[in-house]
């Protein structure tokens, strides 16, 4: 099937008092000629909620081929999720690890590359009366905003436990000059123990996996926002040489770099150059903790 369809989005800066816990909030509509369906590859990225009304997306993470669903709940992903979708209206909503604990709150190792149904899942109701009171009778993107911004400041009250180390720890793996575990544990001022139990519980996977999705993140972004540079311009510094950035590939995406350029990405390519002017990061794992 021709994978051409018209993309337009949306990004919003949640408020002062949201930001610490999420992305961004941001509307997309996609329309595909002639009701057809295209497909593209999710890169790794934090928990998303979207609630979608249209053609619905389905998915495939990990080998696993997820049910349709209206309102899909993706913990934190540390390899692609294909997904095929036709013309839809969707807002999305990426909880920042701080976001995880104060509203989800179960370790997130348990739900990391694992695609919910979020009527489905007992951990997931603090989000359900969003999901069902979203849409009105018709788009209303404006009024949209406004009740996510209320659902979830209503829920910002009481203090989240290791609030503090969470943020530490954030603040350390989204900086550029850290690349190992070590480094990481010292910037969060944290023994390397007690730095592999929170980012296992609230960020989803071990530091050492984190770093490296960090790094993957990096160059996959300046790549996807300027081709010309090919892959070899876009690589982070930290890789040792190309071989090892093909093995992260690999790794994160479930195909060579050179098999990624040649598949179009007719809705990532438009998301990713969208949210690099609106929010300043082309991608989610990218996200500071503590944003102005």
């Amino acid at each position: 099937m021709p994978n051409v369809c018209d993309v337009r989005v949306r990004f919003y800066q949640p408020s002062a008092l949201l930001r610490p816990h999420f992305t961004t909030f941001y509307v997309t509509e996609i329309y595909v000629p002639d009701g057809g369906r295209v497909v593209d590859w999710l890169h790794p990225e934090w928990a998303n909620l979207r609630i979608c009304a249209g053609d619905l997306p389905d998915s495939e993470l990990a080998g696993t081929r997820y049910a349709t669903h209206a309102a899909p709940f993706t913990g934190p992903t540390s390899t692609t999720v294909r997904f095929t979708v036709g013309s839809v209206r969707m807002w999305g909503i990426g909880l920042l690890p701080l976001g995880w604990a104060r509203l989800v709150g179960t370790p997130a190792h348990d739900y990391a590359n694992r695609i919910f149904d979020t009527h489905g899942e007992p951990a997931l109701a603090p989000f359900r009366s969003l999901v069902d009171g979203l849409f009105g009778p018709e788009p209303d993107e404006a009024a949209e905003l406004a009740r996510i911004e209320a659902h979830f400041s209503a829920r910002m009250r009481g203090a989240v436990p290791d609030e503090s180390r969470i943020l530490a720890c954030h603040r350390a793996l989204v900086n550029e000059d850290i690349s190992t575990v070590a480094e990481m544990a010292e910037a969060a001022g944290l023994p390397s123990h007690t730095l592999e139990r929170l980012c296992r519980r609230h960020f989803g996977f071990p530091p050492r996996l984190l770093l490296r999705r960090q790094r993957f993140m990096r160059s996959l972004s300046q790549y996807m926002l300027d081709p010309s540079l090919r892959w070899i311009g876009a690589i982070d510094s930290h890789y040792h040489d190309q071989a090892q950035f093909v093995r992260d590939f690999h790794a994160f995406m479930g195909m060579s770099p050179s098999e990624y350029a040649g598949i179009p990405h007719p809705v990532l390519s438009a998301v990713m150059k969208a949210r690099q002017e609106a929010a300043g990061a082309a991608v989610q794992a990218l996200d500071l903790p503590d944003k102005g």
